[in-house]
């Protein structure tokens, strides 16, 4: 029976993770690499960051279809210094290329201290989060860097010429204290959103974007042909332009309005950039110091004031680590649409997946 909100099954992660690397297997991607995207394509939906989560299936299928994404790339990594690594992705998955590269990082930091990984010829690597985790779990912290598609108009410009590109940092949370994931977009909301209302066929919010003609739009498919608004204005401006700097001049990826599209643009590699920096949080004080204060920190952070009295005040990326709690105990929430569309990709792999076995049990 289908709830109010469309839901109609809540589906087990790992199960729904089978499903998903099934598929790209059926895709000739090599069995980890498969595993590799359902996990975090999964894991964004865990998280309730659903532009990001399986939704995406179709546009990765589709290019790699298409040859524009390789299944099985060559990645290639050269190391100019011992705290550096440079990788090629050959156009493989963004989510392949883009562990390679933060495995990279922090196995740079392990041997320095901090490491830094720049990637080009890669595609949509996903949720940046998914590689803070990564290095989180390694008990590193971590930026994370990406351009992508011009979809945001530099301050002061009225066309797309920067992406909504996301600023991403994590670090290790103190003994009983939460790790900080901050992940967002330099735009004034994910243009992954706009994209599910226009396929919904909701309206936005004002202040989100403006059409093709340059005017303020509700319309979501207005606003997905024309532009979205930078965050802050001319800050969240130029912090896209610095993911330009970091993740695609000096990577050797496309840069400026050069990346691909890769929903419209079906007759090229995107060549995204990406940048992974990790370090030891516990560097300059040692790891007992660090741990110490990180836990004042969050504490005197969660102790001030609050606007209202019965809302707790959480830390970044908390509220996704509290989905993600409760939709691994209770399933992560399908709609018709979504098992449509598993069913659907399934069938152009050549497979076919009993839905009715992803509920949890």
């Amino acid at each position: 029976m289908q709830a109010k909100d469309g839901t109609i099954v809540h589906a087990d992660a790992a199960r729904l993770e089978a499903a998903v690397a099934g598929i790209f297997a059926g895709l000739d991607v090599p069995a980890q690499d498969a595993a590799t995207v359902a996990h975090y394509l999964v894991l964004a939906d865990l998280r309730g960051v659903g532009t990001h989560g399986i939704s995406r299936i179709p546009v990765y299928a589709d290019r790699l279809r298409r040859g524009l994404v390789r299944a099985r790339p060559d990645i290639r990594v050269t190391h100019p210094m011992p705290a550096a690594a440079h990788v090629d992705g050959d156009d493989g998955l963004g989510f392949v290329v883009a562990r390679r590269a933060m495995q990279e990082a922090i196995a740079a930091a392990e041997r320095c201290g901090i490491g830094m990984a720049s990637v080009r010829n890669s595609a949509h690597f996903g949720m940046a989060a998914a590689y803070l985790l990564k290095a989180i779990d390694a008990g590193h912290a971590a930026f994370v860097f990406t351009n992508a598609s011009p979809s945001m108009p530099v301050w002061g410009g009225r066309t797309p010429f920067l992406g909504t590109s996301p600023f991403a940092f994590g670090a290790p949370g103190g003994e009983g204290s939460p790790p900080i994931v901050l992940d967002m977009a330099t735009s004034v909301v994910a243009r992954g959103k706009i994209r599910r209302a226009m396929q919904a066929g909701e309206p936005i919010p004002a202040g989100w974007a403006l059409d093709i003609d340059g005017r303020e739009t509700t319309d979501a498919r207005r606003a997905y042909e024309g532009i979205v608004l930078p965050l802050g204005g001319p800050k969240g401006s130029g912090l896209s332009l610095m993911m330009e700097v970091l993740a695609g001049v000096m990577s050797g990826a496309a840069y400026g309005g050069k990346v691909g599209d890769q929903y419209r643009d079906l007759d090229r590699p995107q060549n995204v950039g990406h940048s992974f920096i990790a370090f030891r949080p516990s560097l300059f004080l040692g790891e007992d110091a660090y741990r110490t204060r990180m836990y004042d920190l969050v504490s005197r952070a969660r102790a001030c004031p609050r606007v209202d009295d019965d809302q707790p005040i959480l830390m970044p990326g908390e509220p996704e680590a509290n989905r993600m709690k409760t939709r691994l105990a209770e399933g992560i929430p399908l709609t018709a649409a979504d098992l449509a569309m598993l069913r659907e990709q399934a069938g152009l792999a050549g497979l076919s997946i009993d839905l009715d076995t992803l509920g949890k049990a």
